[in-house]
């Protein structure tokens, strides 16, 4: 009898252990999570199935993401509908081209719009554009152009797009590989640019009748605001010359120094970044700030999601193991991330 009863206690343990195996594996995005991440954060998977998703924004509990293959994402309670754009001019997906940066308009909740930032071709040209785009009962279509002709390449086309504290549009744009057009202010490659939400010039901007907010970037993808309006932007290094990332304080006119000066260098008339990662590669794409002015950097070959304190340069990796990682989007106490590995991406919730 004793043995029985040992027996028996022995499999409800065994069946035990397996249920609790089973639900953290389905809260967490899979088991290669480190284990310090496990335990500063519980992490979720909300939706799954993705292919290199790039943007991320959320209105009344619905997120809306672009693919780079030209599709929208909305994710309603755990469940996806995926639908392609309809442009006037063709989404070219190419190397780090296609359909890239989305933000939804100010009065989303009245007109259904939205704007995004997608690579097409001229002639046998690559370009970038943007685009106001409207949902409809039919799917997404292509409202007017707002910007054409920004240069585009098969590398570093920029195309974060932010509306900022001032309700207007900012994009970063890349330099295409051709380092030389950061510097070069008739050209927009390789700047982060303010419009109207028109898509017309504001006549505060720095630079008389120029779309050019700063310059001497070589690929920025992230833009956010504190909550006293200060603008940071996240900034690639040149990688084969050992990382040198950047996080930068970005003000009207001010020249960042691609590719002058990297690092900590410094040269009159520039700015050095605020941050920078020495011998160490991030590869960072979106960002977004808390209320206790800490920058949340998602880093594609870092495959991480860095915290950066403005206050005393404090870094913390909130999350790993997930692999690369694209952007993040905060809400609440809340953080939402989608990875961009190319097979099977996620949108992750995690806790704050």
């Amino acid at each position: 009898m004793k043995i029985v009863k040992v027996t028996l206690v022995s499999v409800l343990i065994v069946l035990l252990s397996a249920c609790n195996l089973n639900w953290s594996l389905k809260n967490t995005e899979n088991k290669n999570v480190s284990t310090a991440s496990t335990v500063r954060n519980q992490n979720y998977v909300i939706v799954d199935n993705l292919k290199y998703p790039w943007s991320i924004d959320l209105m009344d509990n619905t997120f809306y993401m672009t693919e780079r293959d030209g599709n929208i994402l909305e994710v309603t309670n755990g469940k996806m509908k995926r639908q392609k754009l309809k442009t006037n001019k063709p989404i070219v997906s190419t190397g780090e081209g296609g359909l890239l940066g989305f933000v939804l308009t100010p009065n989303f909740t009245q007109t259904n719009q939205a704007y995004t930032y997608h690579t097409y071709k001229v002639n046998d040209s690559l370009k970038n554009r943007i685009i106001l785009i409207e949902k409809t009962s039919n799917g997404w279509r292509e409202v007017k152009s707002i910007l054409e002709g920004i240069p585009g390449g098969q590398i570093h086309n920029g195309g974060r797009l932010a509306i900022g504290p001032d309700n207007h549009l900012y994009i970063t744009t890349g330099d295409t590989g051709h380092d030389e057009l950061a510097q070069n202010l008739k050209s927009l490659a390789g700047k982060i640019l303010r419009l109207n939400l028109n898509g017309t010039t504001p006549n505060d901007n720095p630079f008389p009748n120029s779309l050019i907010y700063s310059y001497g970037h070589r690929n920025s993808q992230g833009i956010a605001w504190t909550n006293d309006g200060s603008m940071y932007a996240s900034e690639h290094g040149p990688s084969p010359m050992g990382g040198h990332d950047e996080i930068n304080k970005i003000e009207p006119g001010k020249n960042y120094g691609w590719p002058i000066i990297i690092g900590d260098e410094k040269k009159e008339g520039m700015v050095t970044p605020l941050y920078q990662t020495g011998d160490e590669t991030w590869a960072p794409s979106g960002i977004k700030i808390n209320d206790r002015n800490e920058i949340l950097v998602s880093c594609l070959m870092g495959e991480k999601l860095i915290k950066y304190s403005i206050s005393n340069g404090k870094l913390e990796t909130v999350l790993d193991g997930v692999g690369r990682i694209r952007d993040v989007f905060l809400k609440d106490s809340a953080i939402y991330v989608i990875t961009s590995n190319g097979e099977n991406d996620k949108l992750l919730r995690i806790s704050n």
